[in-house]
């Protein structure tokens, strides 16, 4: 067996973010669902397979503690270290297999563990080597972060797979690259379908995946599709591993699965209330939902909360508007379809967010140019909203935040003293990422110290706040600071999946993006501490 054990290797992971990696987010997760899980000050954090390592740096330098990473890919692992030693950030990487890095006898114990598109393409022995390490170096009252391919979502698109990584290995000569095989795959299976398999007509859902695989980055596809190992497990296999491991489940990091009302018909609804064992009723949810991702949260001795006491922690839970109250579409997409939202309710509450979180931060420090990061608690909305919106009840209100928090348009944010520990690494961090953008980075979050974790901008975006970094202020220097640098290297604008051709063309759709950062995003980013440092070059 080579080092690689039979994962793709030729060809590295996307530059993807993974927000439910971030301990905040994990942490109201487990007391939404009643569990207390109390992270310390200086808390220690293992990734476990990184990928690129951006999540993994984004939290370092948005988070006080101590944390670590390991992947096998030695060009993962290297990238990583440059971010960390952009950032500053108190980052030990590794590039080694698991077996290797769980024999090390120096490691601590780690108050989380997260695995992210791991556990469903390593081996059964990889998989039995991680339970056993999760269970030797999993704190007491530590968190682990789980995801992986499930079923019963998998099961109609599972021989597709099998498909593809069968044509990649033996239906072509070994001599292409890793891009070549997976081209040629695709279209083999394509060719299969146009001949009229009866595979593609009794499965319709599998045949509208094929065609947007054709659409997708190789590097997703390498490594979502190609890899020797792969296995969708259900829930109950998972359950059992984690079992041994002394860890309890806890419930999923993804919020919007806690919102039960907006994923689950309501005959679906009485019969989950019926399944007491945690492993049935997650089963039944999963076929109620046809579930195909999980992405699962495991506490070593969880702690069981009243109502009272649950009530009383999220209380003091702070909340960033992570998106301004305008630009917010009240629709959910849901395993029910597209669900809409009460507009009683969530305009009621973003404004209350959003003029709290002015209030605090203006008085923190008067007159200065970047206010202090103060965000107002769960507490203080409920009193705001006494008084502003008193229909909202504190249920509906609870359920909202959880929803916004879902949809990304909400975060979780740190302690003012928190942010400010954070925030120079942030403004490295994000100046490293910026300059990887001059020339077309694949990077699209920013860190926040406001909310431990990344936030969502565009390669664009990010040349806009660069453009105001250079004391261009105004929508229209911002354009054509930006066209200039894409001239210079011969690059042009998509608009519709269409190249733009002229160069007014270009200016008007530039100004028409700067104009709208300005009115949408501008001062969002500013109330989460999302800026740049120093830029080289």
């Amino acid at each position: 067996m080579s080092w690689t054990a039979g994962y793709v290797a030729e060809i590295d992971y996307t530059h993807g973010y993974y927000r439910e990696l971030n301990p905040l987010l994990m942490g109201f997760a487990a007391l939404h669902a009643g569990v207390r899980c109390e992270l310390p000050e200086g808390l220690r954090y293992l990734e476990l397979g990184f990928g690129q390592g951006l999540s993994l740096n984004i939290h370092a330098a948005a988070l006080a503690g101590e944390f670590w990473g390991v992947d096998l890919n030695p060009s993962h692992a290297a990238q990583a270290k440059e971010m960390a030693r952009a950032s500053g950030s108190r980052l030990q990487i590794y590039d080694a297999s698991f077996e290797a890095f769980a024999a090390r006898g120096d490691l601590p114990q780690f108050d989380v563990i997260g695995l992210h598109g791991v556990w469903s393409w390593i081996s059964p022995a990889n998989r039995a080597l991680l339970t056993e390490f999760i269970g030797r170096q999993l704190a007491t009252g530590g968190i682990v972060y789980l995801s992986y391919n499930t079923m019963p979502g998998w099961s109609a698109a599972a021989p597709l797979r099998e498909l593809l990584s069968l044509h990649a290995r033996d239906g072509q000569g070994s001599a292409l690259g890793i891009v070549e095989r997976i081209d040629a795959s695709v279209a083999f299976a394509q060719a299969l379908h146009d001949a009229g398999a009866l595979y593609f007509k009794a499965n319709p859902a599998v045949a509208d995946r094929l065609k947007q695989l054709q659409g997708q980055s190789r590097h997703y596809l390498a490594h979502e599709y190609f890899n020797a190992d792969w296995e969708p497990m259900p829930f109950a296999r998972l359950h059992a591993a984690m079992d041994d491991a002394r860890l309890s489940f806890v419930g999923s990091a993804h919020i919007l699965d806690h919102i039960e009302a907006i994923q689950i018909s309501a005959e679906g609804r009485a019969l989950l209330a019926k399944q007491s064992h945690p492993v049935m009723r997650e089963t039944v949810r999963d076929y109620l939902v046809n579930q195909q991702f999980r992405r699962d949260l495991f506490v070593r001795g969880p702690r069981r909360l009243t109502a009272t006491q649950r009530m009383a922690a999220l209380r003091g839970l702070r909340f960033a508007l992570c998106t301004m109250p305008g630009a917010v579409a009240l629709k959910a997409k849901s395993a029910l379809g597209e669900v809409q939202l009460s507009e009683a309710i969530y305009r009621p509450l973003m404004h209350a967010i959003q003029r709290l979180t002015a209030q605090q931060q203006a008085q923190a420090v008067p007159g200065a140019t970047a206010p202090r990061l103060v965000f107002p608690t769960l507490g203080q909305l409920e009193d705001d909203l006494r008084r502003t919106a008193p229909a909202v009840n504190t249920v509906q209100l609870l359920q909202a935040l959880a929803v916004l928090v879902g949809l990304g348009h909400l975060a979780l944010a740190q302690s003012p003293e928190r942010c400010a520990s954070a925030q120079a690494r942030c403004d490295r961090l994000n100046a490293w990422i910026v300059a990887q953008a001059i020339d077309g980075g694949e990077i699209t979050h920013l860190a926040s110290p406001a909310t431990g974790g990344g936030i969502a901008l565009s390669r664009l975006e990010q040349l806009l706040m660069l453009a105001a970094t250079k004391g261009l202020q105004t929508p229209a220097l911002q354009a054509n600071f930006i066209w200039e640098m894409l001239q210079s290297r011969g690059q042009r604008l998509l608009k519709q999946g269409q190249p733009l051709e002229s160069a007014q063309d270009h200016l008007d759709e530039l100004l028409a993006q700067a104009r709208a950062f300005e009115q949408n995003r501008k001062a969002v980013l500013a109330q989460l501490g999302v800026r740049l440092g120093e830029i080289s070059g």
